[in-house]
This record gives structure tokens, C-alpha cells and sequence, in this order.
């Protein structure tokens, strides 16, 4: 059965016309009718149904996957692009060691709960102060060392229900969002800086108060650019090293 939506369906403006075949594709991916993994239609069918040329509909679909919002690969037809953590941990994670290379991460949660959004955290996710969110606190490993201690606050109206028991985390939290809620996290914007320990941090590193220390605050948004998480990560970079590649 075709999850296709009718020709009468389909409602076109004055944008060009690849524009909005690509808004529509992205609602059936945001609105669940293709979930991650799921096999696109192919680019004739899309434009018999969208009633627009095929060189139309080639074009949405190459605006997508720049985006990462599909996959196209050859031999294996187009499919809904799907996070696994390795590939998580290479858009994501930054962190190297002194000689450049990736290290064995393991991330413990410590607490997940709901609550009420800051000020600083309302303004970082566009909610009213005070909407509902989910405090996340969590400790990531480097080599077996607790080396990032992370306060992350997610919008509770993006991903109602969310709960994560205390103790290991077997997969990256971008996957756990996009297997268990259906949002698929596409960018982060971050700013850095530096900031001391504070009493909660410094034990969860196992430093002293007042250790100096690299902050870095990210937003991350979904395929349809909603702020899901803003997140503080405390840094040690002691032995290890914040590496951004610039093309």
C-alpha cells in the first residue's frame, strides 16, 4: 500500500517549484510517514504524483540529501538517512587526543528528569520560560577517564515521554532520539569558552573546584531547524583537544 498522500492532496505557491516539493518531502519525513530507513519513492513516481517534472523533483531530492536528510546510493535506491552512533560520533564529537586521533568514548548518565526551562535555556530553544523540558546530566568516559561532565535540556513538546535510566548509555544520544522519538538531529551550532569547575562538575571530573576548564554550549536542531537540545559540556582537555575541520 502506497503511503503516498493524493495528487489533490498537494497545495503549490509561488516559491520555485523544487522548493516546495522538497518542504513537502521533508513533511512526510518529519510527520512520520517515512520514518529512518524507509525507501523514498522513486523520483517518477514522486513527480506523477506531485504533478511536476522529474528534473523538479531531482532537484528536491539533491536539496535533501545536502542537508543529510536522505541518503542516495547507487544500486540501493534513495532511503530517509538514519544515525547509527559511529556516525553520530563523526558529525558530533570533537574531541582528539594530543597526537589528532579519535578516542574511546563511553557515556554514563547520572540523572534524567523533567523540569522547567531557564531563562538561558527557554531563549536557547525558543520556549516560553518556564515551558516544559528534560534535564539530562550524564558523564562521558575518554579512554576510561571521566573527561566531559554534560548538562543537556531537551524540549519535552519534541520529544514527549523521554526518559533515560541512570547508569550507561549504549548508544549516542542523537540515535536514541531518532529510534525512540523520531527526531532526527541535522546540525549543532556551538560556541566555546572558558569556564572553572563548579562544585557538581568538579566531582563528576574528579578535579578540584575552580579547575579551568573548555565550555561549550550546542543547540541542535531537527531536520525541520527546531531546537531539540541545548547542552553545556564541562571539558578537561588535559590530554585531549577540541579539533574542528574547516573546508
Amino acid at each position: 500500500m502506497s503511503i503516498l498522500a493524493p495528487p489533490a492532496a498537494v497545495r503549490l505557491d509561488a516559491r520555485p517549484l523544487y522548493r516546495q516539493v522538497e518542504e513537502i518531502l521533508l513533511g512526510r519525513i518529519v510527520g512520520g510517514d517515512w520514518p529512518p530507513g524507509h525507501a523514498v519513492p522513486s523520483e517518477p513516481e514522486l513527480a506523477a504524483e506531485l504533478g511536476v517534472s522529474q528534473g523538479t523533483v531531482r532537484k528536491a531530492m539533491s536539496a535533501l540529501e545536502q542537508r543529510h536528510v536522505i541518503e542516495r546510493r547507487q544500486g540501493r535506491g534513495t532511503t530517509v538517512a538514519k544515525h547509527n552512533s559511529e556516525t553520530a560520533r563523526h558529525h558530533f564529537f570533537r574531541l582528539r587526543d594530543l597526537s589528532g586521533r579519535a578516542v574511546l568514548s563511553r557515556i554514563m548518565v547520572v540523572s534524567s528528569e523533567p523540569g522547567r526551562a531557564e531563562p538561558w535555556e527557554a531563549a536557547a530553544l525558543g520556549l516560553e520560560e518556564g515551558a516544559p523540558v528534560h534535564h539530562l546530566r550524564r558523564i562521558r568516559l575518554l579512554d576510561g577517564s571521566p573527561r566531559i561532565f554534560e548538562r543537556c535540556s531537551l524540549s519535552s513538546a519534541l520529544v514527549p515521554g523521554f526518559q533515560l535510566p541512570a547508569g550507561e548509555l549504549a548508544q549516542e544520544l542523537y540515535v536514541y532520539l531518532q529510534q525512540r522519538h523520531q527526531v532526527t538531529i541535522r546540525r549543532a551550532e556551538e560556541e566555546l569558552s572558558a569556564a572553572a569547575a563548579d562544585t557538581e562538575t568538579a566531582e563528576a571530573l574528579g578535579k578540584p573546584a575552580g579547575t579551568p576548564l573548555l565550555m561549550v554550549q550546542r543547540i541542535a536542531y531537527d531536520v525541520a531547524d527546531r531546537a531539540v537540545e541545548v547542552r553545556l559540556s564541562m571539558i578537561d582537555t588535559e590530554r585531549h583537544r577540541y579539533a574542528v575541520h574547516l573546508d
